[in-house]
């Protein structure tokens, strides 16, 4: 098994490259069919974008393995919740992988009279469930290293820093005039909120690995969102979120530490 894995790795890299390609395809085709260029390029491109997520559909034969591998080694976790999380997204993928495979072996003809827009379907829900896990285990660690940075920073200000003793909310409650709670509430809101825009962004700026991870499946979700029409967003949205999700991933290969673990 663990031999196959180590095989199936080795062609992940090309399959990142294609799919990279077939969504500027994608993105392509969509600006000249807006610009009125000729049917006939536009017919190539469309074309050339299939071939290639046929070829892609060939390259993940098998990874439905690799990714019930993973889901073994995420159910030994000592995190609750990231256990849950990764191991049920890595059972998605695994199930996406199959109808993947599935639907690959309909496309070449291997398997007659398959119902194509189903099982395309059926994958692209699988798909869409293990993004939303990966998305929900971000938010988790992101969560998890905002708490860590507010402890470190309560431990290095002095007490009367701690707003509540001397912060902006007594500074307002008792001007000269009487104001209204509104006017009290907006600033001391706004503060706040520049507050911890400011401290997520900093965590992730120190994350660099966490802010890909995000980055790249908040692209991707979109994918599935518009095949399945839950939020129809067109081709173009599609192709830019899928070229910038490949582009993502391809640096993750390149530069492993850029990897999210585990």
């Amino acid at each position: 098994m663990d031999s196959w894995v180590r095989f199936n790795s080795q062609s992940q890299a090309k399959e990142r490259v294609l799919r990279a390609a077939q969504y500027a395809c994608t993105l392509l085709g969509y600006t000249l069919q807006k610009g009125g260029v000729a049917a006939e390029l536009h017919k190539t491109v469309t074309q050339l974008e299939a071939h290639m997520s046929l070829t892609r559909k060939l390259l993940r034969l098998g990874n439905s393995v690799e990714a019930l591998e993973a889901a073994k080694r995420a159910i030994h976790l000592s995190d609750s919740v990231l256990r849950l999380c990764l191991t049920i997204s890595h059972l998605n993928r695994a199930m996406y992988f199959a109808c993947d495979n599935v639907l690959w072996a309909g496309k070449t003809g291997l398997i007659s009279k398959l119902d194509q827009d189903k099982w395309s379907q059926r994958s692209f829900r699988y798909y869409l469930f293990a993004l939303i896990l990966n998305l929900t285990r971000d938010v988790y660690e992101l969560r998890l290293l905002i708490e860590c940075e507010e402890r470190y920073r309560a431990s290095k200000s002095p007490p009367s820093a701690y707003p509540g003793n001397n912060g902006p909310a007594d500074h307002l409650s008792s001007p000269s005039l009487p104001a209204s709670p509104a006017a009290v509430a907006l600033p001391v809101m706004s503060a706040w909120l520049r507050r911890r825009l400011h401290l997520v962004a900093t965590v992730l700026y120190s994350n660099p690995p966490l802010l890909l991870d995000l980055l790249k499946n908040s692209c991707d979700i979109f994918i599935p969102l518009d095949r399945l029409g839950i939020y129809p967003t067109g081709k173009g949205f599609v192709g830019a979120c899928g070229l910038a999700s490949s582009v993502l991933s391809i640096l993750t290969i390149v530069h492993p530490w850029l990897k999210l673990k585990p």
